[in-house]
């Protein structure tokens, strides 16, 4: 009877978890959308200074009109111990300063995320919408118990690569 009660909590609190696959984080940096834009599009410089990127291929190369490109890129991922592999489809909008990243294959159930860049007085808002479910509970439960934090340091290395680039705004 314990272990029935202890299951169907745990269930209870995967599909909780489940729910919270969106996450938002806005900030207004000092630096020209444009900018912003090309650096965070510049997607194969990844590895340069994200430290769990530790490598990315790029292939599939498109190009559009109205400002539009885009590639798949394969890239892996480590974690202390942990390493996995990923592929996905990045969309870079010129005119409508977005970039787009959409999983085509890998350990995730969905992996959908958007950079926007809004010109204010002050600089740019910044927006990173993502929507991440791993394929494994475990690990996803894992990762979004620790989403804020993680997101939050992303964020904070594309502020630093924007001050390595562009200086103090």
């Amino acid at each position: 009877m314990p272990a029935r009660i202890l299951r169907d909590y745990v269930k209870r609190a995967l599909r909780k978890l489940d729910l919270m696959s969106k996450f938002r984080l806005e900030r207004t940096l000092p630096y020209e959308a444009a900018k912003l834009w090309e650096m965070v599009g510049d997607v194969e410089r990844y590895p340069e200074f994200i430290p769990w990127i530790t490598r990315l291929n790029a292939y599939n190369r498109t190009s559009g009109s109205e400002g539009q490109s885009g590639f798949d890129a394969d890239v892996a991922v480590g974690f202390k111990m942990l390493t996995e592999k990923f592929s996905t489809r990045v969309t870079r909008d010129a005119t409508a300063q977005t970039v787009d990243m959409n999983l085509i294959k890998g350990p995730f159930r969905t992996l959908d995320g958007r950079w926007t860049f809004t010109p204010t007085d002050t600089g740019t808002k910044v927006a990173f919408d993502m929507d991440v479910v791993i394929k494994n509970p475990i690990l996803d439960a894992l990762f979004k118990a620790n989403i804020d934090r993680a997101i939050g340091i992303l964020m904070r290395i594309f502020e630093q690569r924007a001050n390595d680039l562009y200086g103090k705004g």
